[in-house]
């Protein structure tokens, strides 16, 4: 909740009987005060910037002058966004200084929330026509913000403790009714200006004006995951994947497929992707030779969206594996060509995810000498660029790792080499997100030459290019594994496995603190030690 948004008004304290007529005049002028600030504020947003000749009068939007007309629905929607914000922020003070018993200040909000939803359920009410199920909850949320701001005016006239407690009870109750029917009325609002959007790209063959709301739809999916579930269930990942079925719409396939990327953020967009077979127009996407390189980028990014582990539901993961064998063959072509790092990017993350939940995915990549390709990208800069992409690489090595081809590929194309410079990521900035993908490449390099160093060939080569000193800098200096636990942990495992192959590979003293003990003792161990043991 957006803090320090009280404004400082001077309210009346306690009123003593023999002023009540003053008092009351008072009290008069300062609810005013609320009411002309929240209607003079609703006036300004109404005046339109630059005013188009065809612009409707009433409209909840603030034109720009400039195709106004194409960007009503999302504006209107943008607008509701905003005014909600106002809204529920207000409600939230409501709520804290209920606990707190400070009734002037729970009075004086109630009136400037009550200002606020009326004058939006107004403005909306002009701009368009309302659904009837949307009118009742209009109706039922008017009356119970009016009966909120009488309850509170009530409170302002005593200090009777016992009645205020059971106000307080009463008045909770109310609040909590307001904000659940505030709630439900701003999302029939926000899936009715989506249906505006959705019947635009269903029913137009205009591309100029398919794309406009398709990139409308996209800016509205940056607002949060609720909004994305709304736009799921208004049906347009349906929309969208019958644009990209249509040859005639093939300049907007990029256009729409990102959008479907964003709106399978959430469950309900990945339920309605599965519904309309939609793995399937990925992979004919991903396989069309014919299909531009950006199309194709952005359906690697559904896919890696839609494979990733952190959503709870797989059923959609059933009939993505019939399709499995084009779209990572697909993949890995893309890796492979990629123009550009974002590209790359896109289309190893997708084969990162699916290596996590299929072992014959990485069975199917090393067939298709996914190991030379990746490394190779990792010489070039224009593809490989930052520690995300690289995060994406280690990411799938560490998984082909498991299985016993992937050692003599590895070793063949210098794979250890590159492992041992992935050893020493930093970040380039302080970004958090940088550094956090610096650590996970760290430890993941480290995860797969442990795994791969139960071929004595690869922990022969790793011990000859020096990898056992810069695990031991690693276990033993905390910035050098940017004070990551879990690199620490990765470090000590693969330490480990190269000295049960090499014991001569370590010193006495490392052997004694690093190998010896048990794993959570040296763990310890390292974890607390200062820069200045080095």
């Amino acid at each position: 909740m957006p803090q320090n948004l009280d404004r400082c008004i001077a309210l009346p304290g306690f009123r003593h009987r023999g002023s009540l007529q003053v008092d009351s005049v008072q009290r008069w002028m300062d609810d005013l005060r609320h009411m002309t600030e929240v209607e003079c504020m609703c006036v300004l947003q109404a005046k339109p910037i630059g005013v188009e000749e065809d612009s409707q009068h009433g409209e909840l939007v603030v034109t720009s002058g400039v195709g106004a007309g194409d960007h009503v629905a999302r504006n209107n929607l943008q607008t509701l966004l905003r005014r909600a914000l106002v809204v529920s922020t207000e409600l939230g003070k409501m709520f804290q200084r209920l606990e707190k018993g400070r009734w002037q200040r729970v009075h004086s909000t109630a009136v400037r929330a009550n200002c606020h939803v009326r004058s939006l359920v107004h403005e909306y009410s002009a701009a368009r026509s309302i659904p009837p199920d949307m009118q009742k909850y209009e109706k039922s949320l008017l009356e119970k913000c009016m009966e909120l701001t009488n309850i509170t005016e009530r409170c302002l006239h005593t200090d009777d403790e016992f009645f205020l407690k059971s106000m307080r009870e009463a008045i909770h109750d109310i609040l909590t009714d307001v904000s659940d029917s505030f709630s439900n009325m701003i999302d029939m609002a926000l899936a009715n200006e989506i249906q505006v959007l959705i019947k635009q790209i269903e029913s137009s063959d205009n591309t100029s004006t398919i794309g406009t709301s398709i990139n409308n739809l996209l800016s509205l999916t940056q607002d949060g995951p609720q909004l994305c579930s709304i736009i799921a269930k208004e049906g347009a990942v349906v929309a969208l994947f019958k644009i990209c079925r249509q040859d005639r719409f093939r300049e907007l396939y990029a256009h729409a497929l990102r959008t479907v990327a964003s709106i399978c953020s959430v469950e309900e967009g990945i339920n309605q992707l599965d519904k309309v077979d939609g793995i399937l127009c990925l992979a004919d996407i991903l396989t069309d030779e014919n299909s531009v390189e950006a199309a194709r980028a952005e359906a690697a990014a559904v896919v890696a969206q839609i494979t990733s582990p952190h959503h709870t539901s797989t059923q959609h993961l059933a009939s993505f594996l019939e399709s499995m064998h084009d779209i990572v063959t697909a993949l890995i072509k893309l890796c492979e060509s990629a123009s550009c790092g974002e590209v790359f990017l896109l289309a190893s993350a997708a084969l990162a995810n699916i290596t996590f939940f299929d072992s014959m995915a990485c069975e199917i990549l090393l067939q298709l000498n996914a190991v030379h390709i990746l490394l190779q990208a990792c010489k070039d800069q224009q593809r490989v660029d930052t520690p995300y992409s690289k995060d994406q690489v280690v990411t799938i090595l560490a998984n082909l790792s498991v299985l016993e081809p992937c050692a003599s590929e590895v070793l063949q194309e210098q794979g250890v080499e590159r492992l041992l410079l992935l050893l020493g990521e930093k970040p380039s900035s302080p970004s958090p997100s940088e550094g956090a993908a610096c650590e996970r490449v760290q430890q993941k390099a480290a995860v797969t030459l442990a795994r791969l160093s139960r071929d004595p060939d690869v922990a022969q080569t790793a011990i000859q290019l020096k990898a056992v000193p810069r695990l031991i800098q690693l276990c033993r200096s905390p910035t050098e594994r940017n004070n990551s636990d879990s690199v620490l942990v990765a470090c000590l495992a693969a330490l480990r496995r190269l000295a049960a192959g090499c014991p001569s590979s370590i010193s006495a003293a490392d052997h004694q603190q690093l190998i010896k003990p048990r794993l959570v003792d040296s763990f310890l161990l390292c974890s607390n030690m200062e820069e200045s043991f080095v």
